[in-house]
């Protein structure tokens, strides 16, 4: 070869390489989470690694386009009407698990919080203050508390808020993220809430008074405890309207999802919701599983970490989807979900059946008689490896027919990830009265769900391996459930109080358009803090 063909021939080699090159860092993968092992120093390390310390979220529909947090946050839907995932889901090596299973539940939550944030959006001190300040009105110094009960039942009480219900540990987060990106952007939104009992009052709570955030509730009338619908409609704030529906909690999701379907109208109002279709409840509420992991497991110290499971009463699978996620991050939990008699994620995860009943059983546990468990689309998208197709046809399908059956591989693939019970309103009581003998502990109805499943386990097959049963609310919400139960009431003075409080709310009748309800009054809502802005401004 001469020299000259030499050089050439080099100059063709470096030129290929520089093509390769390209086209490996500027060209899409394919990503698998449960592939991808990121630590602290890789996803937020070096300051030139700017564009590794944004996380992305993308629909679980694969049609719209990624949005980073705030994005995700404001959002609700996505606008093919998925939901909002991270792109990537990094997993937590065994050092970061040890040094978390010291921290306190607000700081679990502020490290995962900063983790699927990132500091590019809320620096880390900000962030620290934000969820301080979101615990700060907690009755229990813990936030969340393990009581250990006999005949090894621990159950993780999630109902320290000011509403008694586990909705406060996210709502009140999310309310702060929410006002510190408005404050910033000088803007305003209108919430849109659907609730089956305990959603509604913990995001009025929230919210309630604030000067840039509207809200209107949309409550099953006749569906709720009497407790809670007093939590909602005692409140007189300007920036709260509450509805009572003449329907189930399925039937007032449909005017809301339409009214979300409407970009323009969306854009024109800043709608978003913070039912737990938003993603960053579903964030805060991954904590309730890492502490109750490091609260529960015997030792660190052993390889591999031993696992611990966790029981999850569920209505829409909020829970359970933040419970996958930690589960897929590494966290070494065996999932049990527990429903009551409408048991569509138990028929899902026992036989692939996602398919409507022909109606909603009224039971004790009232904020589960739920038929679309909208979280599922969640933990369908997970369990597919990320796959936006396979999703999209199976929601697509679901919201044509009310039926689905899933693909054969997904359906292992959740029977493996999760094990399921369904729970009788007589199973329900019975399990309160035992557990008020056995420890003089009263258990609201939905814990009394999960704490069904241990009390079973116990007379059937016995394990070692530690279990912890989430107990969503206080018994003090549902006192008709303990006197069913044949036990006697603990009712707070802040609740005696309500009785005495008048009440607002405005009736949806059955024969009323309810999607035109809504747009009147999230329009008249917006034209009263325009108002109310310029006034300000003179």
């Amino acid at each position: 070869m001469t020299k000259c063909g030499g050089i050439l021939l080099i100059q063709r080699v470096i030129k290929m390489t520089i093509i390769l090159i390209a086209i490996i860092f500027l060209c899409p993968r394919p990503f698998s989470p449960a592939r991808t092992k990121l630590s602290f120093l890789t996803w937020f390390g070096t300051p030139s690694s700017k564009a590794l310390r944004i996380m992305w979220y993308v629909s679980t529909r694969g049609m719209a386009p990624r949005v980073d947090f705030e994005g995700a946050l404001f959002s609700g839907y996505a606008p093919d009407g998925g939901l909002f995932m991270p792109e990537k889901l990094p997993q937590l090596d065994r050092e970061t698990l040890c040094r978390w299973s010291a921290l306190s539940y607000p700081s679990l939550v502020m490290e995962l919080c900063a983790l699927f944030i990132g500091p590019e959006l809320i620096p880390r001190d900000d962030l620290n203050d934000l969820i301080h300040q979101g615990f700060s009105r907690f009755r229990h110094r813990e936030v969340v508390h393990l009581s250990r009960l006999r005949n090894g039942l621990n159950v993780l009480e999630l109902w320290h808020g000011a509403t008694y219900a586990f909705k406060d540990l996210s709502l009140c987060c999310t309310a702060q993220l929410l006002q510190y990106f408005l404050e910033k952007r000088k803007k305003h939104v209108t919430v849109v809430v659907g609730t089956s009992g305990d959603t509604g009052s913990a995001a009025i709570e929230s919210v309630q008074g604030a000067k840039n955030v509207d809200i209107i509730v949309l409550l099953p009338k006749g569906h709720c405890t009497k407790i809670q619908e007093l939590q909602m409609t005692t409140v007189w704030k300007e920036n709260v309207r509450v509805f009572a529906v003449e329907g189930n909690s399925d039937e007032l999701d449909k005017p809301i999802k339409a009214v979300f379907e409407d970009v323009a109208f969306v854009k024109k109002h800043n709608l978003m919701s913070l039912n737990s279709i938003n993603w960053s409840r579903v964030l805060v509420q991954m904590a309730h599983h890492f502490f109750a992991y490091f609260q529960c497991v015997p030792s660190l110290d052993v390889h591999p970490l031993p696992p611990v499971e966790v029981v999850v009463p569920t209505g829409a699978a909020g829970n359970l989807a933040a419970g996958c996620i930690a589960q897929r991050m590494g966290l070494p939990i065996r999932l049990v979900t527990a429903v009551n008699c409408n048991d569509i994620i138990h028929r899902t995860v026992q036989h692939g059946d996602f398919s409507l009943s022909e109606t909603i059983k009224p039971t004790l546990a009232s904020a589960m008689d739920i038929q679309v468990p909208y979280n599922m689309e969640r933990i369908f998208w997970l369990l597919s490896d990320c796959n936006s197709q396979v999703t999209r046809a199976l929601m697509e399908q679901f919201e044509r027919t009310q039926s689905v059956h899933l693909p054969k591989e997904l359906q292992s693939k959740l029977s493996a990830a999760v094990t399921s019970e369904s729970v009788s309103d007589e199973t329900i009581t019975q399990t309160m009265v035992r557990c008020w003998e056995e420890n003089q502990y009263l258990l609201c109805p939905h814990s009394a769900v999960a704490v069904s499943y241990h009390y079973q386990k116990l007379h059937r097959q016995p394990s070692s391996t530690p279990r912890c049963c989430l107990a969503p609310a206080s018994a003090a919400k549902f006192q008709e459930a303990v006197l069913t139960a044949g036990l006697t009431p603990e009712i707070p003075s802040e609740i005696l109080a309500l009785e005495r409080k008048e009440t607002r709310c405005t009736l949806m009748r059955k024969s009323d358009d309810w999607m035109l309800m809504l747009r009147d009054t999230i329009e008249d809502m917006s034209q009263q803090w325009r108002d109310r802005f310029l006034n300000a401004a003179e």
